[in-house]
């Protein structure tokens, strides 16, 4: 498909009401969410927190894989952009649902404060400091930023394919976060499962907001 048809398609998806609402208020309301970052992240490092024993990481000689860990991220956001532009739907359900999610980790952030795993390899993404600051953030651990955002990416994409990709590159980068030592496995195991609800009561939402608006 030429960008023509991608501006077709976004075109005629904000003639849609309903649509054009979604689009924006999610807009606003994520971007809002996500530039309080830097102050929450700036605050929670200041904080003491609790050093879990955590076997899996002792059995793992931690290792810098920075760039392993941000190819494979940033590979699966420009996946997740590309069949959004083809598909607006996409990009509405990843907006609306990253909300509750960034909310939920603030509040289990707050609630259980953790100290780093011990053997922790700093990991920095100049590209995500716009939204973390521009200082190596260790203590965001329950649950994993990095997982959430690639199940949602995983729940989001919509083609077998695409799907099977986002399987195997949230197993990829489960793995390396741990031979980084930058969370612990509970914080990884975590967070699928709290993403997955979130992305179903979005979903739901969304649509009952698409069969009202219809009506």
């Amino acid at each position: 498909m030429s960008l023509k048809s991608v501006k077709n398609i976004w075109r005629e998806t904000w003639r849609l009401t309903y649509r054009r609402q979604q689009i924006v208020i999610g807009t606003i309301v994520m971007m809002s969410v996500v530039f309080t970052m830097p102050l929450f992240f700036g605050h929670i490092e200041k904080r003491q927190g609790t050093l879990i024993k955590d076997p899996v990481l002792a059995a793992i000689p931690p290792h810098d894989v920075s760039v392993l860990i941000f190819a494979v991220i940033w590979g699966m956001i420009l996946l997740c952009a590309i069949r959004a532009a083809y598909k607006p739907s996409i990009y509405i359900t990843y907006c609306w649902a990253l909300i509750p999610i960034t909310l939920l980790r603030f509040i289990s952030i707050s609630i259980v404060p953790l100290e780093p795993p011990i053997g922790l390899q700093p990991l920095i993404d100049p590209l995500t400091a716009v939204f973390y600051g521009h200082a190596a953030i260790i203590k965001d651990l329950f649950f994993s930023g990095h997982i959430s955002t690639l199940t949602l990416i995983f729940l989001c994409l919509e083609k077998r394919n695409d799907k099977i990709i986002g399987f195997i590159a949230t197993l990829i980068v489960a793995f390396l976060l741990l031979v980084q030592h930058i969370h612990y496995t509970i914080d990884i195991l975590a967070a699928p499962g709290i993403v997955f609800i979130c992305y179903r009561i979005t979903r739901g939402f969304l649509e009952k907001k698409m069969v009202v608006k219809l009506k």
